[in-house]
């Protein structure tokens, strides 16, 4: 499996302000109780986004001007609380193919990179430019450069950062590491056939 190269995200964007957004208000635990990660997407915030009868409390996310964005922005430390990987697969599966934000957890930013979804890092005062921008006009389109280390929209052009690591994994083409071991299973069988102590 040739895995795309990730150099560019471009799309609208929708703001979810708050610091300290933890892993359970992105994906609730009792939506947790699924064998694949399908359909978790409609679950992305749930609690925040609806109420007890399941009607919807205006969330960013359910605006109808931010529809089919596919950028979120972000306050600080973003994805912490638990490890679990449901948050960056509803997130995706919802439709996000890449985070701006002020800083993410080391665990939810590990796992986003895994799934090719860029989490890049800029300044407090760019966060609040960004979203007053977008929420401003909606329809602006929004550019994550992972290349050039920028994120644009309009007018504006803010410096990103991210870890060299991680960007590296990206932009090469190799920031799934399930898929780089399947590529590999032919040569590691050639390999292992080779080797006297595994010889049966």
């Amino acid at each position: 499996m040739t895995l795309a190269k990730i150099t560019r995200v471009t799309g609208t964007s929708v703001y979810v302000p708050g610091t300290d957004i933890d892993t359970d208000r992105i994906i609730p635990a009792r939506f947790m109780k699924c064998v694949t990660f399908d359909g978790l997407g409609q679950y992305l915030f749930y609690d925040v986004r609806f109420d007890e009868n399941g009607a919807k409390k205006g969330h960013p996310l359910d605006d109808p001007r931010h529809a089919g964005a596919s950028i979120l922005l972000a306050n600080e430390n973003f994805g912490c609380g638990s490890s679990r990987e449901h948050a960056p697969q509803a997130l995706a599966k919802f439709g996000i193919k890449a985070i701006v934000g002020e800083s993410f957890a080391e665990i939810f930013f590990g796992n986003a990179t895994t799934l090719g979804i860029p989490c890049v890092c800029v300044a407090h005062e760019d966060v609040e430019a960004l979203a007053r921008l977008v929420t401003a006009k909606p329809d602006t389109a929004v550019t994550v450069d992972l290349v050039a280390g920028s994120v644009s929209a309009g007018s504006l052009s803010v410096k990103a950062s991210m870890k060299p690591g991680a960007r590296d994994a990206l932009v090469n083409g190799e920031w799934d590491p399930i898929a780089q071991l399947l590529d590999g299973a032919a040569a590691t069988q050639k390999t292992a056939a080779n080797l006297p102590y595994l010889a049966f």
